[in-house]
């Protein structure tokens, strides 16, 4: 019980600043931030709410079911704009992917790229042949 209220706390301090401050964030993503800065800063065991997160995590699925059954209702409409749709969601996942791994490429240090080849750690330089 306990690492449900501990998880609980920070939701509920995330919804109080939100609140008051006007932050532009949602509360739950500002619990989040509180919540895993005092993990890193020792402030909250992980042991405390590892069984909580667990069971959580475990059931993930029954908790996006209100999400699924309300989206039931712009059946229709979703339809309708079922390209515009596809490409966007196809759209941002590849963007997604490419410019993480561009960024990945340009602050890894140690990788240089070879023409034709894809990025190799330096000092392993060697050729090999790909059947």
């Amino acid at each position: 019980m306990r690492g449900f209220a501990i998880l609980l706390g920070f939701y509920l301090i995330g919804a109080l600043l939100h609140e008051l401050l006007h932050l532009p964030l949602p509360a739950n993503v500002t619990g989040l931030i509180l919540f895993t800065a005092s993990l890193f800063f020792g402030w909250i065991r992980l042991e405390w709410v590892e069984e909580a997160s667990g069971f959580l995590v475990k059931h993930m699925l029954l908790l996006f079911a209100p999400f699924v059954v309300g989206t039931m209702v712009f059946f229709d409409r979703i339809g309708q704009e079922a390209l515009p749709l596809l490409l966007s969601l196809f759209g941002s996942t590849f963007g997604v992917l490419w410019i993480t791994g561009w960024t990945v490429r340009l602050l890894k240090p140690g990788v240089k790229e070879e023409a034709g080849n894809a990025p190799v750690p330096h000092g392993r330089g060697e050729k090999h042949e790909h059947p």
